[in-house]
């Protein structure tokens, strides 16, 4: 499968008309989106109709710039979105596990509550896992000489070993594709990153 990852467009039109000109193409056959979409929820409606458009599958969640109240408050009039905080869902042979919002902790007790659900349902199964904020230690989560991303993420990845992590969130590390045992790391950016899983 190939699908476009991105994240922290905040708003930029010009990040989404280049987003939404590598989405039309042919290979791509599903979006995600792991959140901040907005600038504190301006021109929501505006950014979700572009997408919407474009006639692909988009998988969303909401970042530290739109609640998760406000996104499910009008992501039903939009048909092509499918909203996956706290979900998950099965593509092929992948499982896809969501968790938005957030950003700024070093530890989240709700996801770990979660986290353990998933680990007794997924524990064998090929998995990946789309956050909007960065684990902790990682090349993703390094800002100004310090580690700023969740230890909960971190321990899930090494006690689950997801194929793949889909974050965000620190935008100086746009771009950024890190390593932890056997699961790749990336921050796809507001320029999006096109992933393949075999």
């Amino acid at each position: 499968m190939k699908f476009l990852a991105f994240v922290d467009v905040h708003e930029d039109k010009k990040a989404l008309k280049q987003l939404i000109e590598r989405a039309m193409q042919e290979d791509i056959e599903f979006l995600i989106c792991a959140g901040d979409l907005t600038q504190f929820g301006r021109n929501l409606r505006y950014m979700l109709k572009q997408l919407n458009e474009i006639g692909k599958k988009i998988y969303i969640l909401p970042g530290n710039h739109e609640s998760n109240t406000t996104l499910m408050g009008v992501l039903s009039d939009y048909a092509n979105f499918i909203p996956f905080h706290k979900k998950d869902f099965q593509l092929g042979e992948y499982i896809f596990m969501g968790y938005g919002e957030g950003g700024f902790s070093l530890e989240d007790a709700e996801f770990r509550r979660i986290a353990r659900e998933w680990y007794g349902k997924y524990k064998d199964k090929k998995t990946v896992l789309v956050t909007h904020g960065p684990p902790f230690g990682t090349k993703t989560d390094f800002l100004e000489g310090n580690y700023v991303g969740n230890k909960d993420y971190r321990s899930f990845i090494e006690r689950v070993h997801p194929r793949l992590m889909i974050c965000g969130h620190i935008h100086e590390n746009a771009g950024i594709v890190d390593q932890v045992g056997e699961t790749k790391i990336v921050n796809p950016g507001w320029e999006g990153r096109v992933i393949e899983l075999n």
